[in-house]
């Protein structure tokens, strides 16, 4: 069982400044008699959702807090229940049919009436949670004794809400002023725009408020998890003050999928998924256990390989919503202007990153639409002319999909021509999410999950191994995170042909999706732990190593992921262009000093490895031309 709890404020008028105030102390909903245009402008530019105590305004708000009267109108107009709070003075059977029939989210009672309500609200067939206003803990712990399962909090601290998290003995969760079970499939049908855009910006991906820090992937900020912790759920001093002692516990819940992991059982698809919903202290147990199997499986090695990113156009004719590297000619206002590089500048690009001690070179780009399978194999064969013991790791399924087709190939065909080409082995990208549920929305034009892995498979058979990679942080939830694994699962259980797993946390700020308002704004830290630890526990025996990604999250953030189950640093990679398109600040190239220098600062030995994780020996790398 939880408690949720919302930070609200009633007001008869709302300005910029008032709302921003409001925001900023915490507040995520603003309550209002009759809300006028005006007011949801200044609500919404603050990043509040606006609140209606009548169904006769003028503009259209987030949700309504109203008699039962109004309530049955707001259902006869097609509200759903989620969006409605009815407030009660008489709990009766008028009520009742009211709140059975309107489907209604919240019942708000005063404190006395508490137990009463609640006891109504057990009825079979209501799904209605009983709400009330409280102004102090000792008020907060009477009234969810009680029977209260919603607080509404008005200008409450976040020591005070510590405090509370700390005196109750069922989990604590802030709401927006929906509920959590709220998806995004339906927001996007029932909310206005301008509402789901605020709304995605508070949420993090099961629908709870998302920690309010200024963290985000791709930002030149520290992760925002204390000293000592991981999880960065809460920021009251509480929190920040008493990190786990030792291995940290985890709640009766995941307790036994956790033991059963470490005794070489790894979950099931829905147990994964339930250990991507875990929070705060949860998050901590299941990091330890993921490092544990790390430990077990790796060693206190890690390792990274020296090599280089050529992405060779921006040019493409697909427009997935997350990406903010391609061009086309709708897209040349945004940053950056379309290229394509000659084929005598990828070769020697290639050159002097084997100069400078590179053992690998990453080829990945736009689709372009003048390219023919042609191209992929003339760009190997010609790298490896020029330097035939460079390996040559390249091409998404999606290229090799298109690059096949335009050929008038077969899949194995193609992958047998690229491997006869000097082509080393796949990246996993162009999965993103493998749910064709969320990729309708978010890449809708490219492969579909079964076109992926029938790639990947051939690929394998071949011999040609691949990386596997997951984007998440966007319009994906635990659910498809889950889906996303257990594709991964297998697969591997087929074919043993995936090295790494590669989690890739959503930059957002100049992602078109964001930029819509149809997404959220990147995952929170807790999920980009969740996301590395639980694949650690998932692919325990299947796939040895998980990559801390450094160009989404900073040298800072993967070294804290080296606590959390990953063992790779991925590559030092001279050129990185996709990442920074999107706004990141980090991601275009570290030195193998910075990798190494960073494993050592957690106790770790630093390795250099090769693509497919042998050991390459000491290289003295010419430093870049100009130097």
């Amino acid at each position: 069982m939880s408690v949720t709890f919302c930070r609200l404020r009633p007001a008869e008028r709302v300005v910029d400044l008032w709302a921003a105030t409001r925001r900023r102390e915490g507040a995520t909903a603003v309550e209002l008699a009759a809300p006028t245009r005006a007011d949801v402008d200044a609500a919404l530019a603050a990043g509040l959702l606006p609140v209606a105590r009548s169904v006769d305004g003028e503009v259209e708000p987030a949700a309504w807090v109203v008699t039962p009267a109004a309530a049955k109108t707001l259902a006869d107009r097609g509200v759903p229940g989620w969006r409605i709070t009815i407030v009660a003075e008489d709990l009766d059977e008028a009520l009742l049919d009211v709140v059975a029939r309107s489907g209604a989210r919240w019942l708000r009672v005063r404190r006395g009436r508490l137990a009463e309500a609640a006891k109504w609200l057990d009825l079979p067939g209501l799904g209605t949670v009983a709400s009330v206003f409280v102004d102090s803990v000792a008020q907060a712990l009477a009234a969810v004794d009680a029977g209260a399962r919603d607080l509404l909090l008005r200008g409450w601290n976040t020591e005070s809400i510590g405090e509370l998290r700390d005196a109750l003995d069922v989990e604590l969760v802030e709401r927006t002023v929906f509920g959590l079970d709220v998806g995004l499939e339906t927001a996007r049908t029932e909310l206005p725009d301008d509402v789901l855009r605020v709304w995605l910006g508070q949420i993090d991906a099961q629908g709870a408020c998302r920690p309010r820090t200024g963290w985000a992937p791709g930002k030149q900020v520290p992760p925002p998890a204390p000293a000592g912790r991981l999880s960065a759920r809460w920021s009251d001093p509480r929190w920040h003050a008493a990190p786990p002692a030792g291995l940290p516990d985890a709640s009766p819940e995941l307790r036994p999928i956790l033991e059963r992991s470490l005794d070489g059982a790894p979950p099931t698809r829905d147990e994964v998924e339930r250990l991507f919903r875990a929070t705060g202290g949860d998050v901590e147990a299941i990091a330890a256990v993921a490092d544990e199997l790390r430990r077990r499986r790796c060693g206190d090695v890690v390792t990274y390989v020296v090599n280089r990113n050529i992405n060779y156009t921006n040019l493409c004719t697909y427009r997935c919503g997350f990406c903010a590297f391609s061009k086309g000619p709708r897209s040349l206002q945004l940053r950056g202007e379309p290229y394509l590089l000659p084929l005598d500048e990828v070769v020697a690009r290639a050159v002097e990153a084997h100069r400078r001690g590179a053992t690998e070179v990453c080829l990945q780009g736009g689709i372009h639409p003048e390219f023919t399978g042609a191209f992929y194999l003339e760009v190997v064969e010609a790298i490896k002319d020029a330097v035939p013991d460079l390996h040559v790791h390249g091409f998404t399924p999606l290229e090799v999909w298109q690059g096949a087709a335009t050929l008038g190939l077969d899949v194995a065909e193609f992958l047998r021509r690229l491997a006869d080409a000097g082509l080393g082995t796949l990246p996993g990208t162009a999965a993103e999410i493998l749910d064709d549920r969320i990729r309708r929305h978010l890449c809708p034009d490219k492969l579909t999950t079964a076109e992926w892995a029938h790639v990947m498979v051939t690929a394998h058979e071949l011999g040609l191994r691949a990386t596997c990679t997951m984007m998440f942080g966007h319009v994906d939830d635990p659910a498809a995170w889950a889906n996303h694994l257990e594709v991964l699962r297998r697969i591997q259980r087929r074919t043993g042909g995936f090295t790494e797993f590669v989690p890739l946390p959503f930059v957002h700020m100049g992602a078109p999706i964001y930029l819509r308002g149809r997404a959220r704004p990147g995952p929170t830290w807790d999920e980009v732990v969740l996301v590395h630890a639980v694949a650690r526990i998932a692919f325990d025996g299947l796939v040895d190593h998980v990559q801390a990604s450094w160009v989404k999250l900073g040298l800072d953030g993967a070294r804290r992921l080296l606590e959390a189950g990953c063992d790779d640093l991925g590559g030092t990679l001279m050129d990185e262009s996709i990442s920074r398109a999107a706004g990141a600040s980090h991601g275009t190239e570290v030195t193998p000093a910075d990798l190494e220098a960073l494993a050592r600062s957690v106790g770790r030995t630093p390795r250099r490895r090769t693509t497919l994780y042998g050991p390459v020996e000491t290289i003295v790398a010419e430093p870049p031309a100009g130097t």
